[in-house]
């Protein structure tokens, strides 16, 4: 993304959080406003289309669960596809993740003579990993699925926006009996078993307000279709009245509160692991690129780190080595011991040879608080599931 378009992407971003003030802020907050009850009509329409069968789902022959979320990004969905991933996989199911690949870079296609009498040809998905090997670099892949397919070993992963094409593509030519599909809320067009809607504790519904006004992609109400409910970032604390608020929308998913458990550091470019307990009092840079930095740097100063640099940048900003080189050394000028980022983050860096200050990035994983039982019975009921029709032809 060119410097102009982040810092546009940035300035609407201000706007809508309310974090820019003035008469040009104000009026276009309330235009935005205005075009929020459109957008509503358009994503209620659309949905009614759907539930009344004018538009038609496709079925696969094959257990289909969507993870995604009411809200634009920042709820850590990516961890918790991983965490289905591992359970389905250990579970006996052949999974294949499905995502749209957002802001990746896909080849150049070779350009082709236009002929009367030719046939379509149908471009197949990208495949980031085959189960066994890691095909793609995160550019070309987008940084959540190259991110997943490094780290699970027999599970495929795909990248298109079409995700009926790409759910029968790995159902041909990778047997995968089970699609998952990542931020596929949304994605209508391919029929679900299950819907895992995400929330985040901080801010469940966002601002509240829905696009382009707001974070929200869906009215509130819309949770009803949810089949199981993730508490997202959760601290152990009660979440009594997010609870009752949820329940105000949908009064029979299961509800799971869970929490992102920090494992250990990891250096971006050797690899080496650290624990947790290096960070205790040692003065850090923070730097990170993603839909809620401040979750990510408060959750540093839990660990006991002491921040003296942060820099944000845009969600889903791929860094240059100048970048990188001037944030190093404004971290020699501090003389911090080290940086920390996010996974997501690192494998968006350039490679560059061994930095003055190491780069780490923390590594985490789900892990269930409340509703042991639910999960359990949402793993075993996707790994046992009632028999289903057999898949149809695609491609040929």
């Amino acid at each position: 993304m060119s410097q102009r378009s982040e810092t546009l992407e940035q300035f609407a971003i201000d706007v809508i959080l309310e974090r820019r003030h003035g008469v040009r802020a104000t009026m276009l907050r309330g235009l935005l406003y205005a075009l929020s009850f459109v957008y509503e009509r358009i994503v209620q329409f659309r949905l009614f289309l759907y539930r009344h069968r004018i538009l038609r789902e496709r079925t696969l022959g094959c257990l289909v669960v969507s993870i995604g979320n009411l809200t634009v990004g920042g709820t850590g969905k990516t961890p918790i596809v991983e965490k289905f991933a591992r359970a389905l996989r250990s579970g006996g199911r052949r999974v294949a993740i499905l995502s749209r690949g957002y802001k990746s870079v896909p080849p150049p296609v070779a350009k082709k003579r236009f002929s009367l009498f030719r046939k379509s040809v149908t471009t197949p998905p990208r495949v980031v990993s085959d189960g066994q090997t890691l095909l793609l670099d995160s550019l070309t892949a987008g940084d959540e699925p190259y991110m997943l397919a490094n780290n699970l070993k027999d599970v495929v992963v795909l990248v298109d926006k079409d995700r009926v094409k790409s759910g029968l593509y790995a159902i041909k030519e990778f047997k995968a009996d089970t699609l998952l599909l990542d931020d596929g809320l949304q994605y209508l067009h391919l029929k679900h078993r299950l819907d895992i809607v995400l929330i985040d504790r901080q801010a469940p519904f966002g601002n509240e307000y829905l696009l382009p006004r707001g974070t929200l992609r869906e009215p509130r109400r819309n949770l009803r279709r949810a089949s199981y409910i993730f508490i997202t970032k959760s601290t152990g604390e009660p979440n009594d009245e997010l609870i009752k608020r949820i329940r105000r929308y949908n009064r029979t998913a299961e509800i799971i509160e869970c929490a992102h458990k920090p494992l250990h550091l990891q250096d971006v470019f050797t690899g080496e692991q650290l624990p947790l307990e290096r960070l205790r009092d040692t003065y850090v840079g923070s730097l990170c690129g993603i839909a809620a930095p401040e979750s990510f740097e408060d959750g540093l100063r839990k660990l006991g780190a002491r921040l003296e640099v942060t820099k944000r940048y845009t969600d889903h900003h791929r860094y240059t080595e100048a970048e990188l080189q001037r944030f190093i050394n404004r971290c020699i000028r501090r003389d911090l011991a080290m940086i920390v980022t996010t996974e997501k983050d690192a494998v968006r860096f350039p490679r560059i040879s061994k930095p003055a200050v190491p780069i780490y990035f923390l590594r985490v994983e789900i892990e269930i608080l409340t509703g042991h039982e639910s999960w359990e019975q949402c793993v075993a009921r996707i790994c046992q599931p009632q028999p289903m029709l057999s898949p149809r032809r695609f491609f040929s």
